[in-house]
């Protein structure tokens, strides 16, 4: 015991405190049963070295660090809103964005992993996580919410920099050296990232990847599931289906679909959104470049020296890094279940799935951190870029707009539309007919490389540490103590719902995720847990 210390998730014991108010003959009647063993929680610890301490230690340590630097610039009136509104402003809707962005994040990872599972096994124990699985399952809805909650990470990013991120990284910070400075608050803008990734995302992932019944059985969760369902009914976002009838044609692949075909009002509403969300993108497309090109935006007023042909130059590369790594997430997946000889087909791909299913896929958890951390920098980088800096009421706003409208683009949520459907949901969808053609670029192995590099410096270690305090503050269990793990399921007649096998195919912006109850590769080699069974 003194060796093993659980610091990803918490030991507990496999009782369920939710089930305590049903009487055993009410428990019966009303839930199915599945036989479950008692020692679920130790496949779930991790060996705790000495490295891995100083790496736990370590991040903490720069995440307070980090949250002192934005509190700082708030109260020093140092960004946007604080500058435009107040500092409790800013301070107050940081808070409640990065609260919201743990829900959105750790949700995904519940909706995703919950469809085969039968809803009967926790509709008595969790109502409110059979209340959100009964709408994201239906029908196509789990699709439309992954492409809502796609904008919606995008959007309450674009917030997070506008409310935390310095308007002048040279300007002084609590005394601090200039090289701390642009390390923490200028480029790379480890502060920002760090703060982010650790509150912000993946902390709650930790959790909800093995607690997933747990993390959605809440109001919380139900409300952020109808906001991504009402922002993707919007239209906005409906660019997206056109790109995705594309590469449809292109691919000659299938088109996924719950439902039936669209005709009448439904065929035209469709459509009719379609066409909105092309001229919305459209506009904020032309918006932000004639932005770029006229010198207006945030990162011509941090960084004079980058003319405007660099600035368009970094928007669409920091596009594309999001695009690539999106995609790279989807095409992972899709190819993990098959054999090592079809994996890749050229001598990138075959060292792209020669190192990211090492062992027994030990580096593709590493990859989905290193990837995050990656992902957040770029969306930070690209907010800065498509933010403008044009005063309203002095006659340059951008194609004529009211005041109102150009104060509203000046914050560049613009971006988040951009980006949501050109550098994230396309290159989803692209990798989901195409995978094999992702895996056989060498850009693919480069970005492999740096996402695990920057996995194993341990700069987000810290958020399995709080995972494991919220883990136990909240009281959540591991879902195998609800319902057991897919095998435990399978022999007590509540086998999983079968997949169809969708690589290759369209269907929508979302990856499978981990089968609930199961041992992934999160807490390393399913052969190492077997072997120290047996033992």
């Amino acid at each position: 015991a003194a060796a093993s210390v659980a610091i990803r998730c918490s030991n507990i014991s496999a009782s369920d405190d939710r089930r305590s108010t049903m009487s055993a003959t009410e428990a019966a009647a009303a839930t199915p049963v599945v036989e479950k063993s008692d020692n679920h929680a130790d496949a779930h610890d991790v060996k705790l070295t000495p490295l891995l301490a100083f790496k736990y230690v370590a991040s903490l340590g720069l995440m307070v660090f980090s949250m002192v630097l934005v509190g700082a610039l708030i109260f020093t009136k140092n960004t946007r809103v604080a500058q435009e509104a107040s500092p409790w402003v800013s301070l107050i809707v940081l808070i409640l964005a990065v609260l919201w962005l743990t829900m959105i994040e750790g949700q995904q990872a519940s909706l995703v992993g919950l469809p085969p599972v039968d809803p009967d096994l926790y509709k008595d124990s969790h109502p409110m996580t059979y209340k959100n699985a009964a709408i994201a399952f239906k029908g196509d809805n789990l699709d439309r919410y992954l492409m809502g909650r796609q904008f919606m990470v995008l959007l309450v990013v674009f917030v997070i920099n506008q409310c935390a991120s310095p308007m002048d990284p040279s300007a002084d910070v609590l005394g601090l050296p200039d090289g701390v400075k642009t390390v923490f608050l200028d480029v790379p803008g480890l502060g920002m990232i760090i703060f982010t990734c650790i509150l912000g995302q993946l902390t709650t992932q930790v959790n909800a990847s093995h607690c997933m019944i747990d993390t959605i059985n809440n109001y919380f969760a139900l409300f952020t599931l109808y906001t991504t369902m009402v922002v993707e009914f919007s239209g906005i976002m409906h660019a997206s289906y056109l790109i995705q009838n594309i590469l449809s044609g292109i691919s000659g692949k299938p088109i996924m679909t719950n439902e039936e075909p669209r005709t009448g009002f439904t065929f035209a509403f469709f459509w009719g959104r379609v066409v909105m969300s092309v001229a919305i993108l459209s506009f904020c497309m032309a918006a932000t470049l004639v932005a770029l090109f006229n010198g207006q935006t945030s990162i011509s007023t941090k960084y004079p020296s980058i003319t405007p042909g660099i600035s368009v130059f970094l928007f669409f590369f920091f596009m594309a890094i999001v695009g690539m790594l999106e995609g790279m997430q989807i095409a992972f997946f899709a190819v993990a279940k098959l054999p090592a000889n079809e994996r890749g087909t050229s001598f990138f791909g075959r060292k792209t799935c020669e190192l990211l299913f090492k062992g027994n896929g030990e580096n593709l958890p590493g990859f989905m951190i290193g990837r995050q951390l990656t992902v957040v920098a770029s969306f930070f980088l690209v907010g800065s870029i498509t933010s403008m800096n044009i005063e309203p009421g002095t006659g340059e706003n951008i194609f004529g707009v009211s005041d109102s409208a150009q104060t509203f683009l000046n914050y560049g949520f613009q971006g988040a539309v951009i980006t949501t459907i050109l550098a994230s949901i396309s290159w989803q969808l692209a990798a989901s007919a195409f995978p094999i053609a992702f895996l056989n670029n060498p850009v693919t192995y480069i970005l492999l490389c740096v996402a695990l590099f920057l996995e194993f410096t341990g700069l987000c270690s810290g958020a399995w540490v709080l995972a494991r305090v919220l883990k136990t503050t909240l009281k959540y269990q591991y879902d195998e103590v609800y319902v057991g793990t897919p095998e435990e399921r399978a022999a007590n007649n509540h086998a999983d719902k079968a997949y169809g096998d969708d690589m290759g195919h369209l269907a929508g912006a979302g990856f499978r995720g981990y089968a609930c109850g199961s041992r992934d590769a999160l807490d390393g080699p399913i052969e190492e847990i077997a072997a120290d069974e047996g033992a």
